[in-house]
């Protein structure tokens, strides 16, 4: 559990009391739920922002929708911190043209508060177009002129599972050459709250990795033996245009400077089929 150096307690019993709350975008999906709930794990107050007032969540909730810009105000206003793990499919509305509304409403009302941003390692590398829109994400946030910290995390075990593990019926598909450094979504969470609450060495960025590289077809072979399915035989897709040969060259993996840690694949799977 993160042990954060924020306010102390005022209160014997009441650990929320005395702390100003961090704000949480995306707080009700995979990566924002873990960093609420380590937030409320370590007696901070959590808001979520989400376009649903009936978001299933313990963190306070703030309707409010970054397309927009509705709800922001509010939603910033006295936090310590926002952790932006808001992100969509579609991008530019969310990751980019969100983004520069939430900076600008935190220069407007809250010019003090923390600003973390969620990206990708290799985003700049990529020509894929969601990595490039959240290399045009840390752009906006470098420009901002406020308090950040851009956090790259590498591929989470969730993601990986879900590529890697496709098959149709004895057959898988891989790209060649295709690795990962899989990563801990909880882990990642704990590293989120710690950059949030850190108060002497606020700017720059910080690398997030799983502790191991693994190939596709590593991934492939432990996700078929831990789900008691026979190992499938996997065709090779050779690297083809700009996309696949970056991916295949290892675009996607962290630096040396990177922080490894958190649970290797196997150990995630094995938990949580047991949880």
């Amino acid at each position: 559990m993160t042990d954060p150096t924020a306010a102390p307690n005022l209160l014997s019993g009441l650990p929320h009391v005395g702390r100003a709350p961090v704000l949480v975008t995306g707080g009700t999906g995979t990566l924002g739920r873990a960093v609420v709930r380590e937030l409320l794990d370590s007696d901070v107050p959590a808001r979520v922002l989400t376009r649903r007032a009936e978001a299933d969540t313990d963190a306070q909730v703030y309707v409010g929708d970054l397309r927009t810009g509705a709800g922001l105000t509010e939603a910033v206003q006295d936090v310590q911190a926002v952790i932006h793990c808001a992100t969509s499919p579609r991008g530019q509305e969310v990751d980019v043209d969100g983004l520069e509304r939430l900076c600008n409403a935190l220069a407007e009302h809250n010019p003090d508060a923390h600003l973390v941003q969620v990206s990708i390692v290799g985003c700049w590398d990529s020509p894929l177009p969601y990595y490039r829109v959240k290399a045009e994400a840390e752009r906006v946030v470098g420009e901002s002129k406020r308090p950040y910290t851009i956090v790259r995390a590498t591929q989470f075990h969730e993601f990986v599972e879900r590529i890697c593990g496709v098959h149709v019926g004895p057959v898988g598909i891989g790209l060649s050459g295709l690795r990962f450094a899989p990563c801990d979504t909880a882990w990642v969470a704990q590293r989120l709250v710690d950059v949030a609450l850190e108060t002497t060495a606020v700017g720059g960025t910080v690398e997030l990795a799983g502790p191991e590289v693994l190939s596709a077809r590593d991934i492939a072979v432990l996700t078929a033996h831990l789900s008691g399915r026979p190992t499938p035989h996997q065709i090779r897709i050779p690297r083809i245009g700009r996309t696949l040969t970056a991916l295949g060259t290892g675009s996607n993996l962290p630096g040396e400077q990177a922080t490894r840690g958190g649970r290797s694949y196997a150990q995630w799977w094995a938990d949580r089929a047991i949880e």
